[in-house]
């Protein structure tokens, strides 16, 4: 879905006649774009965020049932790639990660394949937009040749690949914990509470 979108966009000129519009240049915003791709956006568009909506709430439901019934969880695997464990970890710091380059806040949690396609989508933004280039003639004073060799098309890709990066670093770290601190209240119910072992609810004693 996430290279479909980026295939329509580019092809349609979608981003290029953002940046047009933004701009105030309406009649040249509507030369650039194809309209042969751009009506195929719109239905990629709408199943994106109709599938969204579904998978969230499918996601709630067994989120409640497995709450309900205490469902086991793995918080410790081996694998080729990774060794992967619960550990608590602070969210600002997914944050600060991400921040310095999409992938990092997901590498912090040991999310690697979100991490790798964070990172591998990054890279070919940085490239195709040509920012380090700007960023270079913006550092030696160029302002002009700096937002001239710029590539808008693929430059507005950008903010949408950092925004997700901060929000899933950010959210996964969040939860992480907080499968952490009930696999640790789990381990300590069965080892070390007493089956006996009862909280007694205390009456109200009326101090008159």
């Amino acid at each position: 879905m996430f290279v479909w979108e980026v295939v329509v966009n580019y092809n349609a000129k979608i981003n290029l006649a953002m940046v047009h519009s933004f701009c105030g240049n309406i009649e040249l915003a509507k030369e650039v774009l194809d309209v042969r791709w751009m009506l195929m956006y719109i239905p990629v568009y709408l199943f994106g965020i109709w599938d969204s909506y579904r998978t969230s709430v499918d996601m709630n439901k067994m989120y409640l049932l497995a709450h309900r019934e205490n469902a086991p969880f793995n918080s410790f695997s081996i694998g080729a790639l990774e060794v992967n464990y619960l550990d608590k970890r602070n969210p600002m710091m997914s944050i600060l990660w991400s921040l310095f380059m999409p992938g990092l806040g997901q590498l912090h949690i040991h999310r690697i394949l979100s991490a790798f396609f964070s990172l591998v989508w990054t890279i070919l933004f940085l490239y195709y937009s040509k920012v380090l280039i700007a960023v270079h003639f913006l550092f030696i004073g160029d302002i002009p040749q700096s937002t001239a060799v710029l590539d808008k098309q693929w430059l507005l890709f950008m903010p949408s690949m950092w925004g997700f990066a901060l929000y899933d670093s950010y959210v996964n770290t969040v939860e992480n914990n907080r499968l952490f601190e009930k696999e640790q209240k789990n381990y300590l119910i069965q080892n070390f509470q007493s089956p006996q072992f009862k909280i007694k609810n205390k009456k109200a004693v009326d101090p008159t």
